[in-house]
């Protein structure tokens, strides 16, 4: 019963990303603009707290680093008040505002990045093992903005 779920569910998540890039290839963001994902984690139950401290001990770093150089221009995170339904739970969203579309694409500086920040390569690749490892879910959604005034 328990893998049914997962594979339905598996099959959805699939099927809403295969949507939204039908959606973002039919409207383009700008070129040079600001360019926001969302980034959704859900992590196994009862990990979400050690998800969040690797996260925050090993990727944020990374990312404010990158709003450093310039390739974003910010990092937002909250967490869901109150509970949905299995199939619909997230724990974690994470906003990353890029640069422009460009700088999205572009990841091409993070590993030197990644070395810098962290010396030692073991524990670091050990823990974002883990970090993944506790994930149920992960799906990221690119935003576009909608004009209403027109």
């Amino acid at each position: 019963m328990r893998r049914t779920t997962i594979t339905l569910r598996t099959a959805l998540l699939a099927a809403l990303a295969c949507a939204a890039a039908r959606t973002a290839a039919a409207q383009p963001a700008p070129a040079d603009g600001p360019f926001t994902v969302d980034y959704y984690y859900t992590a196994r139950w009862g990990y979400a707290d050690e998800f969040l401290r690797l996260f925050k001990k090993n990727h944020y770093p990374l990312l404010k680093k990158q709003v450093e150089t310039g390739r974003l221009l910010s990092v937002s995170a909250v967490r869901a008040r109150y509970h949905g339904t299995e199939d619909g739970r997230w724990d974690y969203r994470v906003t990353l505002v890029f640069k422009n579309v460009a700088a999205a694409h572009d990841n091409s500086a993070e590993e030197g990045l990644i070395k810098q920040l962290f010396p030692d390569q073991e524990t670091f690749k050990r823990e974002e093992q883990r970090r993944f490892e506790i994930l149920q879910a992960h799906w990221d959604v690119p935003l576009l903005p909608v004009e209403l005034e027109k």
